[in-house]
Order: structure tokens, then sequence, then C-alpha cells
């Protein structure tokens, strides 16, 4: 059966890494990518939410890696896995994340700080060396890493994750200044996605919260899935740097 018959656009060429993809919006960039022709390589805590995951977009074209961000140890086993199966690795998003502390920074206790910026920043930085040195420094490449509104703006009750998404902002332009020019490096800050990770910031609420937004509604994982296949792509040939601000115009409110 060729790749018309089964309904799949024509492979690319191109491999991707994407972590934290078993669901929300690793998967949505996930499902984006495969549907532009890329083989993926998804990562995630639990390994039958990734077999499922995997099942869904294609057993053909993207394989799961199960285990945590932040071990090294899976860092190396992932990067390991997308070489041996696909023979490269041109695109790394780092999605994988944690938020789980709810309340105010005088309070918070240190250890889980520490634990979420191990997590969201720290695994970040462990597997943009892995695929620079696998490679991207000899073939080139792109990497995005998701961060958030939170780390552009004081975020009550959320400042552990809105610190550790600051922090993800920075380590991008160090990156993009490191790498270029032969791997672009940008990032995405989203708003609220309606995935199960954001869900207490609108849930039984999402009329009201949906309301302080110009777009009129809260974003999906389908959102930053066309922004993060666009910055992987050639159609953002110069573009690094950068962060891409995908928040359905919720920064319009800021005005005076």
């Amino acid at each position: 059966m060729t790749e018309q018959d089964s309904g799949l656009p024509e492979l690319t060429g191109k491999v991707a890494l994407v972590t934290g993809a078993s669901r929300g919006i690793g998967y949505g960039i996930a499902e984006a990518l495969v549907a532009r022709g890329d083989r993926v390589v998804i990562t995630g805590r639990n390994e039958e939410a990734l077999k499922e995951a995997a099942e869904k977009l294609g057993a053909d074209r993207v394989i799961g890696v199960a285990g945590k961000a932040h071990d090294e140890a899976h860092q190396a086993v992932a990067v390991e896995r997308a070489m041996e199966a696909f023979g490269r690795v041109d695109y790394l998003v780092n999605n994988a994340g944690t938020n789980p502390v709810f309340g105010p920074i005088a309070d918070l206790d240190l250890g889980v700080a520490r634990k979420v910026f191990e997590t969201n920043v720290v695994s970040a930085l462990g597997f943009a060396q892995r695929t620079w040195h696998a490679w991207q420094k000899d073939n080139g490449g792109a990497i995005v890493n998701i961060a958030s509104i939170a780390g552009l703006a004081p975020s009550p009750f959320i400042g552990a994750y809105g610190m550790s998404k600051a922090a993800m902002v920075n380590l991008t332009l160090q990156l993009a200044h490191e790498f270029a020019p032969v791997v672009r490096v940008n990032s995405i800050a989203p708003a609220v996605i309606k995935t199960k990770f954001a869900a207490a910031l609108y849930e039984n609420r999402e009329e009201e919260a949906a309301a302080a937004y110009p777009m009129a509604r809260l974003g999906v994982p389908e959102d930053i899935g066309g922004a993060a296949a666009f910055l992987l792509s050639d159609a953002s040939g110069w573009i690094t740097g950068q962060t891409l601000v995908v928040d359905g115009g919720l920064f319009l409110n800021a005005g005076v």
C-alpha cells in the first residue's frame, strides 16, 4: 500500500522528538508534524498512554519512549531510540512540564521549586544538548521550547511555574545564540490551552475564563501544533531566538 493509499501524506524525510506528548499540547504538536509527513518520537511518563498515542498518530511513523523528562538516562535513551529507528533527529520540541503547586510564592516549598525547574528547564537543556551532539550540529535542524505567558508577566498562585517558563525563554535565547547558524531555536508562549494539565484554570468556568480573551475562546492543542509546525519548517528559516505568543489576544487587554 502506498502512502497515498493509506491516507497519510508522503514522508518528508524529517524526524522530530517531542517530549511530554502522550496528550495535550505535546500530542497536538506531534499530530501536526505527522500530518505533514514527519516521523516522530514522543516521550512521556506513562508507557501505556504513550503506546495509545503512538497508535492513534500512526504506529508506522511514531514511536514512544517512556520515562521522566528530568532523568538523564531517559534523555539519552530517547535520543538513541530516535537515531536507531529513524537515523536522525532534525527537530526537538521541549514540551514536558510540571506544575505541582498552587499558592502564594511566599509559602512556596523550595524542594517543589527545584522539582519544577528540573522538569521544566534543566530537562529541556539536557534534551537540547543530546540532539545537538547526536545529529543537529553536523546536519542542522530546529528546536522549539514550550514556554508560557506565565513566564512573561506575573502569574499569581503559579509563581514557580512562571519563573521556570521565564527561564525557558532565556534558555531559548542562549541556545539560539550558541547554535546559530546551524540550528534555529525559538519558543512558544501559550495562554490557557484546554488540556488536562491546565484544567484547574478553567474547569467549571470555561465561559467566564474565555471572556477575558479577545478571540472569545480558550486555546486548544491544535493552535500550538500549528505554531510549532511553522517554527519547525523552512517557512520560518530566518527566525531564531524569538518567543511567539499564542494567547488569543489576551495581552491586548493589558493596555491602559
